[in-house]
């Protein structure tokens, strides 16, 4: 056996042993707070398993679920957009501003708040054709390109509301209403499933019909095709440059709808520091790369780091742990770090990263 067989083989058998000491320890810290309910473990097991626990787990899912669900179209079609938080900012500013707008000396309607959210998308698609032509018309560097795109929004949104409000955050204005169905709303824990915003059920919605696309349809078996090997989709006669421009422009119609839902979700778009969209564009790229580039599994994996922030948000409130609150505020992204160390070897697409044109060999 060569040399980087046995390398490989020792790499795996490590990645494998210390998978499985991850799930040693909690199945041990689960095991502890169900037999000693007053210990530790279990007060933060209690907090875990409650109604307002997933119901911030759905809400904070939806930005990093819609943008994850956008960079595997990209991903997949062989262009890397990396620029997935830039899109959730500018559309986060942009939906809150044209329901504002919209709304003028009014409170917000209902149709006002969804014709932000659209304005809101359709500025982030724009963002998204931009990067697609200087990626894929002029062959630019792609990791150069998103990380472009993230800095020009992050610079562009606070500085536009600094002109416009006076100051990095906007005006407040009118939220989501909440969808209740009656009865089922009331389950334990599970209730919050039936009683949460319509962007919550629009993000499981576009995780089944990204799922259909992308497996039972011509177009999701093109896209996979352009990842994969671009040259024996342009020899079938399908447009190669084409498919990956329609996957650019689909991952910024998702990630668009996950910046206008997180600030219309709020009521307001928050500038300060790295804005209120604060690494969710990239946890979403751990997010689909945790879950194989399979949108179900890119949602599941959503789930875990959603909800580890909610976790980390109500352990603070509780003050259950006695550590100070800024390292409980790690919680999500020591568990971004895990997962990129222990399942980090994901499968990239053949082709992604690498530019093509018809006729190149």
């Amino acid at each position: 056996m060569s040399n980087v067989a046995l390398d490989r083989t020792s790499e795996l058998s490590t990645r494998r042993v210390a998978g499985i000491a991850v799930l040693g320890a909690v199945a041990v810290f689960l095991l502890w707070g169900i037999v000693a309910p007053a210990s530790t473990p279990g007060r933060i097991l209690r907090v875990m398993f409650t109604k307002s626990a997933l119901s911030a787990t759905l809400r904070l899912s939806v930005p990093i679920a819609f943008a994850a669900l956008g960079g595997i179209f990209a991903e997949k079609s062989g262009v890397i957009n990396i620029g997935l938080e830039g899109l959730l900012i500018i559309s986060a500013f942009t939906a809150v501003f044209a329901t504002d707008t919209l709304a003028g000396e009014q409170a917000a309607t209902t149709a006002d708040i969804w014709g932000g959210l659209v304005v809101g998308v359709a500025v982030s698609v724009l963002l998204a054709a931009v990067f697609a032509v200087v990626c894929i018309e002029f062959r630019a560097d792609q990791i150069i390109a998103g990380l472009a795109v993230w800095l020009i929004a992050l610079g562009l949104a606070p500085f536009a509301s600094q002109v416009i409000y006076g100051g990095p955050n906007t005006a407040s204005v009118e939220t989501f209403e909440t969808i209740t169905v009656p009865g089922l709303a009331n389950i334990p824990f599970f209730g919050a499933l039936f009683d949460t915003t319509p962007m919550v059920y629009l993000m499981f919605v576009a995780t089944a019909v990204s799922w259909y696309t992308l497996t039972r349809t011509s177009f999701g078996r093109w896209v996979v095709a352009s990842g994969e090997n671009p040259k024996a989709l342009d020899t079938a006669g399908v447009d190669v440059t084409r498919v990956r421009y329609t996957a650019v422009l689909i991952s910024g119609l998702l990630a668009g709808i996950g910046g206008a839902a997180l600030s219309l979700g709020l009521g307001q778009f928050v500038g300060n520091g790295q804005t209120m969209v604060n690494g969710k564009g990239f946890i979403a790229i751990v997010a689909y790369l945790f879950g194989n580039y399979n949108p179900v599994g890119a949602l599941l994996s959503t789930f875990l780091f959603a909800g580890l922030d909610a976790l980390q948000l109500r352990l603070q409130a509780a003050a259950i742990i006695a550590v100070p609150q800024s390292l409980v505020r790690t919680i999500p992204y020591v568990a971004v770090i895990v997962v990129l160390a222990l399942f980090g070897k994901t499968r990239l697409p053949k082709a992604a990263g690498e530019h093509y044109e018809s006729g190149d060999d």
